[in-house]
């Protein structure tokens, strides 16, 4: 991995106006996904997690394909399949798997690792080098949102810990091949992401019902907790992140899931917990990595002025250009 070593020509450069607000909508996505926790442990029936995926994913992948009416074309078909495995069918069930044998603090720590490991893939799939800049922000967010979810009971278990960074994983796969492959000619974010939740949805439908047998039984706050999972968190929030992938750089859209754990913490507050001296140091690190992961690295201004190649300047190539030129993750 690479990682820049010219001396820094300025502050960072702030983004302008539009960019702020596409990261405030993308940030909306991982926002919601801190929701989770409180609402499969409040709402809904206990020991069917995969259930809770499947209908997660499924009905508004199926329900995406209804409204754009657009089925994959040529080796999209397998491009779908391939990111929805990533993204859902494989991502929810290492989840699940991390969620019951590791302390909820542990599983968020692994998770947040995730836009270290977007940078080491970005640099293999898309010859995207990153700076000094993000990569220390991005430890920086990791030790943020330890010191905020980790505490005595946080215990290891090899299973668990394998399963949360497989989980971590595929997800930084799945945005690392959203950002190489981009859309399709006449193709939005809604379609991208009905074909993605249909395919992990189908791929979890029969590991559901081999598992877990027979669906729970579904009561009213139940029924509310699985729309508002596949609804907001599924639907709705996936639609945000692949735009959000589409318009940003790699280097800053990854960081931006520092929020669900951090919204997760949010929600504990407000249901009477209380977060230590150290834990508000660690939220408000944590946070201010994902906002400066947003910024340019001090030294691109010197760059750019040498003629040498940006992640910017490939981001201009368009999605739809498979070949990505070689930059770096600002």
């Amino acid at each position: 991995m690479h990682t820049s070593t010219e001396r820094a020509s300025g502050p960072p450069r702030i983004p302008h106006a539009r960019q702020w607000a596409t990261v405030a909508l993308t940030a909306l996505a991982p926002a919601s996904w801190g929701t989770t926790y409180v609402v499969t442990t409040e709402l809904l029936p206990p020991g069917h997690p995969l259930f809770a995926g499947m209908l997660r994913a499924l009905p508004g992948g199926l329900l995406a394909l209804a409204i754009t009416r657009v089925l994959p074309r040529g080796d999209w078909w397998w491009k779908a399949i391939v990111l929805g495995a990533l993204n859902i069918g494989a991502l929810y069930p290492l989840l699940f798997v991390a969620a019951e044998r590791l302390p909820g603090g542990v599983a968020a720590t692994l998770s947040a690792t995730q836009p270290l490991m977007v940078a080491g893939l970005a640099v293999a799939l898309l010859h995207v080098r990153p700076t000094a800049w993000r990569l220390t922000w991005g430890v920086l967010g990791v030790v943020g949102v330890g010191l905020v979810v980790l505490g005595p009971q946080a215990r290891l278990n090899a299973v668990g810990v394998l399963a949360g960074l497989g989980g971590t994983a595929t997800m930084a796969a799945g945005i690392v091949l959203t950002k190489r492959w981009g859309l399709p000619a006449g193709v939005g974010p809604l379609t991208l992401t009905g074909w993605q939740l249909t395919a992990g949805g189908l791929l979890l439908l029969p590991l559901t019902f081999a598992i877990e047998g027979a669906p729970p039984s579904i009561d009213a706050g139940a029924a509310g907790g699985y729309l508002w999972l596949g609804g907001v968190g599924g639907l709705v929030a996936s639609t945000l992140w692949f735009r959000g992938i589409g318009k940003l750089p790699v280097g800053a859209s990854a960081p931006l899931v520092l929020l669900s754990p951090l919204v997760a913490a949010v929600i504990g507050v407000a249901l009477s917990e209380s977060l230590s001296p150290l834990q508000t140091f660690g939220f408000v690190l944590a946070l201010a990595a994902l906002l400066a992961a947003q910024l340019n690295s001090p030294n691109l201004s010197g760059r750019m002025a040498r003629g040498r190649p940006t992640e910017a300047r490939s981001e201009k190539t368009g999605p739809r250009d498979d070949r990505v030129r070689e930059g770096r993750i600002r």
